[in-house]
């Protein structure tokens, strides 16, 4: 859930920095990728970098997201708003935004970062070889969801000619700074970011899917006796202490769960040696204007709250994201973070659960290995040439491993 436990000063990037990307390569024009493109009658779209989201129309935005609730111009805007992710907490936005006359047609977020945190996709070892060799790796621009390891697009567009212009356009803003990295697109994308000329990185989540599963007691017989025994003694372990758990849903999440679901978040980044990202305006916001998407589970023991996870969902995928808890009961991680989400799942026929970032503890409750994609360009090409070749080594033990990992399926064969 939080980041390696490591400490360095958060800064702004460099006003220099900030200066040069304020301004568009193109004087404000992007060329259509492909010149031969009837796109907008051939002529140039209109290319602004946005460093208040507040100039771009809610619904515009929104148009362009396809739903994806991380996506949301409301997602994005109470990060920024809340002061979770600004360029004090080193987090610049210089979102880049393509126009036809007052027509949104492209956004790819974008951020000018002067450190490595909130990205789950970790650089640390790159950003330790440029210092070491005298370089500055920091600031650099990532396009990503603050704090969210998610797979979503990251070229909003209406079409696969103005993706290619937002693509191009990073990658020129990118020559300005150390370098540009997209974290977590969906493959298909990915594909599109490496035909530009990016250097692609897979990294491991795990996932629980839902054929149709019509209860708890129906997953669990497609597992293997021994973890079916293992998850029904997990559970018992975590209601033996007289623990209940409740689901609240959007606007039945109160102020009070607010606040005690924030001290249960800051109580685990504590627990990690780490900072929290997020604060209880940024939750209370999310509530306010994404409440459709939010399930809070609540654990409980003599009526009172101990323990508290928030999923944000869809009608096709649900999404772990943090959890805390106030005191200690054997196994009420592994019910209030997944087993209750899995509950939901199934009774509301929601296909997915995406667990969030590491954990191959998940492995043995049902998840199993996805390969998550990350996209990478260096203005150095001594360094690129390195990490290029450590990208090729680290693909091929990733593939093993999830061929190892798929040997130890939690899932029956024919037993």
């Amino acid at each position: 859930m939080a980041d390696a436990p490591r400490r360095i000063a958060l800064r702004s990037p460099p006003k220099r920095a900030r200066q040069l990307l304020v301004r568009s390569a193109y004087g404000d024009r992007v060329p259509p990728a492909n010149p031969g493109s009837s796109l907008n009658g051939g002529r140039p779209l209109a290319l602004r970098v946005v460093a208040d989201l507040a100039e771009v129309p809610a619904d515009a935005w929104n148009a362009l997201a396809g739903g994806h609730p991380f996506l949301r111009h409301e997602f994005f805007s109470a990060l920024h708003d809340t002061g979770c992710a600004t360029g004090r907490t080193g987090w610049l936005p210089q979102f880049l935004t393509l126009w036809d006359g007052e027509q949104l047609r492209g956004a790819l977020p974008l951020y000018l970062k002067s450190h490595s945190y909130g990205e789950y996709v970790f650089d640390w070892a790159w950003a330790d070889a440029y210092h070491r060799h005298g370089f500055e790796y920091y600031p650099k621009l990532v396009s990503a969801v603050p704090f969210s390891p998610v797979t979503g697009a990251r070229a909003l567009a209406t079409d696969a000619d103005a993706r290619a212009q937002l693509v191009a356009a990073a990658l020129d803003l990118a020559r300005r700074v150390s370098s540009l990295h997209v974290l977590f697109p969906p493959e298909a994308e990915a594909l599109e970011f490496a035909g530009a000329g990016m250097m692609l990185r897979r990294t491991i989540q795990f996932h629980w899917t839902n054929p149709g599963y019509r209860s708890f007691d129906d997953f669990l017989a497609t597992l293997t006796h021994a973890k079916r025994k293992k998850i029904k003694q997990e559970r018992r372990k975590a209601c033996e202490p007289g623990v209940v758990f409740r689901w609240k849903v959007g606007r039945e999440i109160t102020q009070g769960d607010w606040r005690f679901f924030t001290r249960c978040y800051n109580l685990t980044y504590r627990a990690h040696l780490s900072s929290p990202y997020l604060n209880l305006a940024f939750f209370t916001r999310l509530g306010e204007v994404l409440p459709e998407h939010l399930l809070l589970v609540v654990a409980e023991r003599e009526g009172k709250p101990i323990a508290s996870a928030l999923n944000v969902f869809t009608r096709e995928t649900l999404y772990g994201r943090y959890w805390g808890a106030t005191g200690y009961v054997p196994c009420l991680h592994f019910e209030t973070c997944y087993y209750q989400a899995l509950e939901f799942c199934i009774e509301r026929g929601i296909g997915i659960f995406e667990g969030g970032a590491q954990g191959e503890h998940k492995l043995a409750r049902g998840f199993l290995p996805e390969v998550t994609w990350s996209a990478h360009w260096l203005r150095h090409p001594q360094f690129a040439d390195a990490v290029e070749q450590f990208l090729a080594r680290e693909a091929a033990g990733v593939a093993h491993h999830v061929d190892e990992l798929a040997e130890r399926s939690p899932f029956r064969r024919d037993e």
